[in-house]
């Protein structure tokens, strides 16, 4: 396990990064908080309490006991995407799980003092790891809510998830460690997210009951309840490509190589060994597990980077990363990348 310590080390470092981006919810409903360079910011870090907001939005944490911290990379793409979740044992992390839009009051976990007088209601959407909120001082908002409370959101003819999107509240996750907040509007359904801080809340995902993408490897018995994503050595923080920043692959690979899977880890390594060997592609065993073949696609992919035998290395990519091996398992792409 990761001691408390350690946890709060690394989140106030990446809290202090601007490339470093971060969300918090589930598979089908998530917050994401990320800023600008530049771009005004209050760090709050005091004794139980640690955070980060800015007028767009805000990640904070409270107690981290029982944290784990999991890195993780999956091939996306021609590319790949890394992330680092924050895990709780499926027994510690379950939050209220309620069904229909209950509400709860004056918000006094909000990030910043000006909130707090605002009135949070969950939406009611089941989810394990995460309530899913809104907060509101809107009078006519809260009045529409109070009428729909006992209700489910999607119920038909219930006014209330359109009064939301219109009005456009503070949408608010919370976790057992943590929440995240965000304070620009609603995009209407057939708008784009604003750059910055925003919410995604899909119901065909969230029917899945899934609590992570099937892309995202987890430790046996943790649910991911939130998300750190260091800066990508390839794009920035909305994906666009840059050049390969080296420093910033290895930042990352340390992160890795530290809170990664070790037998993914030691995948990797073999890789690497072998075709710095020389050894042709049909000397390696290849891995049976999706993951493995997740590890090896990724590794391929950055080792285009590190100055290996082009020839060898295509040789290795034919052979363990075809054109085609996004769809090998079916799986959506992964939604917690830049």
């Amino acid at each position: 396990m990761t001691g408390t310590d350690t946890v709060r080390r690394l989140l106030r470092d990446h809290l202090l990064d601007t490339g470093s981006q971060w969300n918090l919810g589930t598979f089908g409903a998530i917050a994401e908080f990320m800023r600008d360079p530049g771009e005004p910011f209050e760090i709050v870090d005091e004794p139980g309490r640690l955070s980060a907001t800015t007028a767009r939005g805000g990640i904070g944490f409270g107690a981290l006991d029982g944290v784990r911290l999991y890195a993780s990379e999956s091939a996306v793409g021609s590319g790949w995407n890394h992330r680092v979740a924050l895990c709780l044992p499926e027994q510690a992390c379950a939050m209220n799980r309620r069904t229909v839009l209950t509400e709860l009051g004056p918000d006094a976990g909000a990030l910043r003092p000006q909130d707090a007088a605002g009135i949070l209601f969950d939406m009611g959407l089941g989810t394990l790891q995460a309530d899913i909120c809104i907060r509101t001082a809107d009078p006519a908002l809260i009045d529409v809510l109070r009428k729909a409370t006992g209700r489910s959101l999607f119920e038909p003819g219930n006014r209330a998830m359109g009064a939301i999107v219109a009005a456009g509240p503070h949408r608010v996750f919370i976790a057992r460690f943590g929440r995240c907040e965000v304070y620009q509007p609603i995009p209407p359904a057939d708008g784009r997210s604003p750059e910055g801080p925003h919410t995604h809340v899909l119901p065909q995902l969230l029917r899945s009951g899934r609590t992570h993408a099937a892309t995202e490897p987890v430790p046996e018995g943790f649910v991911p309840c939130a998300h750190l994503v260091p800066a990508h050595p390839l794009k920035d923080g909305l994906g666009r490509p840059h050049a390969f920043d080296r420093e910033v692959f290895k930042l990352f690979e340390a992160l890795h190589d530290r809170f990664g899977d070790p037998a993914l880890i030691a995948l990797k390594r073999s890789a690497r060994e072998a075709i710095a060997a020389g050894h042709a592609p049909d000397v390696f065993e290849a891995p049976r597990s999706r993951f493995g073949r997740q590890a090896l696609r990724v590794f391929l992919r950055q080792a285009a980077f590190d100055g290996s035998d082009k020839k060898q290395l295509n040789a290795w990519s034919a052979a363990f990363d075809p054109c085609d091996a996004d769809t090998e398992d079916g799986t959506a792409p992964d939604p917690y990348g830049h």
